[in-house]
């Protein structure tokens, strides 16, 4: 991620991008014996890498339209490139982004990454990996701004992920997947701002989510720690027992929601100003509308499946069975005390960059948003509140309805591409196999067969008897005798 942030030059800057993507499938697939583990890892790096191609090819456009790879060159030969040249740059440069940050369509890796350990998906969500697409674009803005188009499909991408990711996250009972959709929301929400024009308060959202989206995860660990277990429906009541990751998950998720004075309300009131400013120009009027509509829309979710979580998590009648001692290694028994030092430790250094971030700033907080975006946010809470009160062992995702089995399922975007892509490549791949062993390889063991067959054949003249290799010969010296007999 260093290499990426510091490189002058776009193709060193491709070398720490694909450096990383190794990293993390490796980090990803740590308890590869699993072969769950190993598939998600698997399927983080070929969808990941799908989305690198365009990358390569994008770089290319763009070195070659500039005359040079040098990313400072490259910015300063943005106003002397053709329009053609920079959409299809851009346009190229956004599959790697959306690959790498999980923006639709490329997203689906991302939920399935939560095999790694804990801290992995802190490192993953906060510090390298998904932060890299947004980096990217941020550091060649001139070059996306300068390609109309293109920020009409980033702000489409940003506005389909930030809603949809939201109410998946609404409808997840693992807790990591919670926050993994979660990532993907706050990602398309930096995307968004992006595509409105402000870079700035992207990456002042980015360097937040960064502090408090580490602390959810890092919090998350040690609750599993605690319970044993991913689910919240075998979680509860845990605030007494877990009195330093209770205070820390409420700072983090508060920042999540964007509630003042946590970090995330500045930097999501500054994404929300740019969005709507592009309402009076810069992105088309129907890109703009709907980008600012979900990213509403997402405030009033994010609220909604932040308190659930919390409130699952923490509140109502504990759930945890105690296990038997298993053996060695191979499974946790329930532990009622807090983490150990090493792990609160952390946990409690985060959480105060999480709470504090947003002062370090130089925001200008737009009372208008402002009130809009925490009345959002306390009003999806609240209903989620008022259903957790009526019932506190149901789930308040059954308030979806119909919905609820789709979100679960992230709208079977998953199955359509194991339908679409998946089985005809799996099915075309054994084609091949079956064509490369029964007629490539057929073709080989026939002709040795064939060969076996023939030699089988004349060996039948080598016998040892020399009587018959006498007779043999006298029988063809005849032959040819009387064949010049009768020819002459």
């Amino acid at each position: 991620m260093l290499l990426v942030v510091y490189a002058g030059d776009l193709l060193v800057l491709y070398v720490g991008w694909e450096i990383m993507g190794l990293c993390s499938y490796l980090l990803i697939g740590h308890w590869w014996e699993d072969l769950g583990n190993s598939r998600a890892a698997i399927k983080a790096f070929l969808v990941t890498r799908l989305g690198d191609v365009g990358f390569l090819f994008g770089i290319f456009v763009l070195g070659i339209g500039a005359g040079s790879f040098r990313i400072a060159d490259v910015l300063a030969a943005v106003p002397q490139m053709s329009s053609g040249t920079l959409v299809a740059a851009t346009l190229l440069l956004l599959a790697g982004v959306a690959g790498k940050s999980a923006q639709v369509p490329l997203h689906t890796w991302l939920p399935d990454a939560m095999a790694g350990p804990t801290p992995i998906s802190a490192l993953i969500h906060a510090a390298t990996m998904v932060a890299a697409g947004i980096f990217i674009v941020a550091r060649l803005f001139p070059a996306f701004t300068a390609a109309g188009p293109t920020m009409d499909v980033l702000a489409v991408m940003a506005a389909l992920g930030m809603l949809g990711a939201a109410l998946a996250a609404l409808a997840q009972d693992d807790l990591k997947r919670v926050l993994a959709y979660s990532t993907v929301s706050q990602l398309a929400y930096m995307a968004g701002g992006l595509a409105a024009g402000s870079d700035t308060a992207a990456i002042f959202h980015l360097v937040t989510h960064g502090a408090f989206k580490a602390l959810l995860f890092l919090c998350a660990g040690l609750v599993i720690h605690h319970v044993g277990a991913n689910l919240m429906s075998q979680m509860g009541g845990l605030r007494r027992d877990l009195p330093v990751t209770f205070a820390a998950t409420t700072v983090g998720f508060a920042a999540l929601m964007g509630l003042p004075p946590s970090s995330g309300f500045f930097s999501k009131d500054a994404l929300l100003v740019a969005m709507e400013g592009a309402l009076a120009g810069g992105l088309t009027d129907a890109a703009a509308l709907l980008l600012y509509g979900c990213a509403l829309a997402t405030v009033a979710v994010t609220g909604a499946y932040a308190t659930r979580a919390w409130l699952r998590t923490f509140f109502g009648p504990p759930r945890t069975v105690a296990l038997p001692e298993p053996e060695p290694g191979t499974a946790h028994v329930i532990d009622t005390r807090e983490g150990p030092r090493t792990m609160l430790v952390p946990v409690a250094l985060l959480a105060v960059p999480a709470l504090l971030l947003g002062f370090a700033a130089e925001s200008h907080l737009d009372l208008p948003v402002a009130v809009v975006s925490v009345a959002l946010a306390l009003l999806g809470a609240g209903v989620v509140y008022v259903a957790w009160r009526a019932d506190p062992l149901a789930d308040p995702a059954r308030l979806l309805g119909v919905l609820r089995v789709p979100c679960e399922r992230a709208f079977y975007v998953d199955g359509l591409y194991s339908a679409v892509v998946v089985r005809p490549v799996l099915a075309l791949a054994r084609g091949v196999l079956r064509t490369d062993d029964v007629v490539v390889d057929g073709a080989v063991r026939g002709s040795g067969r064939a060969a076996r067959g023939l030699s089988g054949l004349l060996r039948l003249a080598q016998n040892g008897n020399v009587q018959l290799y006498l007779s043999g010969l006298l029988a063809g010296v005849l032959l040819i005798a009387v064949g010049a007999v009768v020819l002459a």
